[in-house]
C-alpha cells in the first residue's frame, strides 16, 4: 500500500466512521454521502500497489488505480468508499493497521464500521439495521437504548469486520452496523439510508436528507419491475 498525507486536519477527538464497498454496495453508498452532507475535506490517500488484474480497453491494456480517501469535517473523520476493496491479505491488513494509525493520531474514541446483512425475510421497505460491538458492556448499553443487535452469530469477512477486530485489539472502541438487504446483487439505496438513520440515533450526528437515496432506490425498483439486467 501507498500512503499520502494530503493536508493536516485541526481536529480534536473526532468520531470515525469507516467502510469500503461490500454486497449491495452499502459501504460506499453510505460513505458517499456522509462525505456529501457533511462537505467533507480529503486529508490523506491510501493506494493499492498490488496489480491483481489489468483492464482492456479494445486494444491496448491499462492499469487500474484503486485507492480509498480519508476526510475530515467537524468532528468526524470519514474513510473509504470507493471501488471494491484490497485483493491481497496483505493490503487488507496494512489499511485496516494505517486506519488504526490514523484514529490513534487524531485520538477517535469510537470507530463505526458498516456495511449490509443478507437476509432471506422478504423485505417490504422495512429494512432493517442490526448493530454489533467489540464489547459486551457497549452492546448492554445500546440494548437498553432499544438497538436491534445482530440476532446471530456470524462471520464477518473483509475490511467492515476487520476493522473492529484491529479497534478491538488497540483499545478503541468499535461498532459495526449492518444493514438488511435480500439481493447483494443490487445497489441497495433504502438499506444505505437505514444505516444512516441508526448512525444518526448513535453519533447524535445529522447526515442531510435522504431524497436521493429515495430517488435512486425507486429508480431501481421501476428498472426491475421492466425487466432490468442487474449487472451494476
Amino acid at each position: 500500500m501507498k500512503f499520502t498525507q494530503l493536508a493536516e486536519p485541526q481536529i480534536e477527538k473526532p468520531l470515525m466512521v469507516a467502510a469500503l464497498q461490500d454486497m449491495g454496495n452499502v459501504g460506499n453508498l453510505v460513505i458517499n454521502h456522509i462525505n456529501k452532507s457533511k462537505k467533507s475535506v480529503p486529508f490523506r490517500r491510501a493506494e493499492s500497489t498490488q496489480i491483481s488484474y489489468v483492464l482492456d480497453q479494445g486494444g491496448y491494456i491499462e492499469i487500474p488505480k484503486e485507492g480509498w480517501q480519508y476526510s475530515y469535517a467537524k468532528n468526524i473523520i470519514v474513510f473509504g468508499g470507493g471501488v471494491g476493496q484490497p485483493k491481497t491479505t496483505e493490503e487488507l491488513h496494512e489499511l485496516c493497521q494505517d486506519v488504526i494509525d490514523t484514529a490513534k493520531r487524531y485520538s477517535v474514541k469510537f470507530i463505526y464500521s458498516l456495511g449490509g446483512f443478507h437476509t432471506t425475510r422478504p423485505i417490504r421497505n422495512d429494512h432493517k439495521t442490526y448493530v454489533t460491538t467489540t464489547s459486551q458492556d457497549l452492546t448492554r448499553q445500546l440494548e437498553k437504548m432499544g438497538t436491534s443487535m445482530t440476532p446471530t452469530k456470524s462471520v464477518i469477512t473483509g475490511f467492515n469486520g476487520l476493522i473492529l477486530g484491529y479497534a478491538k485489539t488497540n483499545d478503541i472502541q468499535g461498532i459495526g452496523l449492518y444493514g438488511e438487504l435480500n439481493d447483494p446483487s443490487i445497489p441497495q439505496y433504502r438499506t444505505a439510508k437505514s444505516v444512516l438513520q441508526t448512525l444518526e440515533k448513535l453519533t447524535y450526528q445529522s447526515f442531510g436528507d435522504y431524497h436521493e437515496l429515495d430517488v435512486m432506490a425507486d429508480d431501481i425498483e421501476r428498472k426491475l419491475k421492466s425487466g432490468w439486467n442487474k449487472d451494476y
